[in-house]
């Protein structure tokens, strides 16, 4: 099953996005937004950037005795 982007309201009206895997995984979670519009641009770009983004290691390197 593919994953799902679902869009809460909390108590204050900001609107946030969680993104789930298949298995009901949260694998994102937005920051808040104002409007609804806000929060659906929000997901075009997690979409956008999740497809073309690279993967950088930024851990230390090990150092071997």
């Amino acid at each position: 099953m593919a994953g799902r982007f679902e869009v809460h309201q909390d108590n204050e009206k900001f609107y946030k996005f969680r993104l789930k895997d298949g298995d009901g995984n949260v694998v994102a979670e937005s920051p808040r937004y104002k409007s609804l519009s806000g929060v659906v641009a929000g997901i075009n770009a997690m979409r956008e950037n999740a497809a073309t983004g690279l993967v950088v290691d930024l851990r230390q390197p090990q150092h071997q005795s």
